[in-house]
């Protein structure tokens, strides 16, 4: 865990959220765990719902999955082997929509409408930068910061003026707004609802029911009943063990929390949404 000037649960928290954007944002992980949100299938199955994934790339990425926690290999017998979500990887995938919602609403609009899966990726992208996380957070909590405090509480071991170049990058991104050199940093309009994304991030993380997400106390309204400075899911929930090994196929899960469709497909007409002064977030 990166040393911050923050306090330690909201250190701890911002390292856990940080854990799972990288695990979630690698190209194609999204994609491959909404693909495996079925009964256990063998790799040649999976293989054929991600035709644009080039040859070889799929294993290891299944493999990086596995070791994350959130699939699981299954070997009937040496000839057949299925791959399937663990309970934790079928507990991400309620977080998707809460990023898809976020972006729809404040990333800038394409020509082209983008597949529900698109705009998950798009802001998995933005929200990886480096300590992206750790400034939005220090930016939520006050009005406005400049950047030498800014970089007091976020890099505090080292050179303050390191803090610029990942503020640059979150302000073309669209995501934190300045007046002008030597002017404090404020969130935009995108970045100050990311809210209830970074919370679903640090509940599901920490193995906490997603309806909570609301009461959060770093990143949502905290819950009147909830002991001032208490983090009560402020360490790591235990990933999956490795399952025993079957004798014959399990029955089909419930169904999906998402339609493949909807996630694969173009999105629909557009929501009304208020303007935003910024012009909304840039997509990479």
């Amino acid at each position: 865990m990166a040393t911050t000037g923050l306090s330690p649960d909201t250190e701890a928290d911002i390292a856990r959220v940080t854990e799972v954007l990288h695990m979630a944002t690698p190209r194609w992980n999204v994609r491959i765990l909404l693909a495996l949100n079925e009964p256990p299938q063998r790799y040649n199955q999976i293989a054929a719902k991600l035709p644009h994934l080039q040859s070889g790339q799929l294993h290891p990425k299944i493999r990086s999955l596995c070791d994350a926690g959130l699939v699981e290999r299954t070997e009937y017998s040496p000839r057949h082997v299925a791959y399937s979500l663990t309970e934790r990887g079928r507990q991400l995938l309620p977080v998707l929509p809460v990023i898809a919602n976020w972006a729809e609403t404040y990333l800038e609009k394409p020509k082209v409408p983008l597949s529900v899966i698109e705009q998950v990726e798009d802001s998995l992208t933005l929200l990886t930068r480096r300590q992206a996380p750790a400034i939005l957070w220090v930016l939520k909590t006050r009005d406005e910061v400049s950047a030498r405090a800014l970089a007091h509480l976020v890099i505090p071991d080292g050179t303050w003026t390191n803090i610029y170049p990942p503020l640059r990058q979150l302000i073309d991104d669209g995501l934190v707004v300045s007046n002008g050199s030597g002017q404090p940093y404020r969130l935009s309009p995108s970045g100050a609802a990311l809210g209830p994304v970074f919370g679903a991030l640090s509940m599901w993380a920490a193995g906490r029911p997603m309806d909570h997400a609301p009461h959060h106390p770093l990143w949502g309204r905290p819950d009147p009943s909830t002991a001032p400075g208490s983090l009560p899911w402020a360490s790591h929930r235990a990933r999956t063990p490795a399952p025993a090994i079957p004798t014959s196929p399990p029955a089909p899960r419930p169904g999906a929390v998402w339609n493949r469709g909807e996630l694969f497909s173009h999105a629909g007409p557009p929501r009304p949404k208020t303007a935003l002064p910024t012009g909304g977030g840039a997509r990479r």
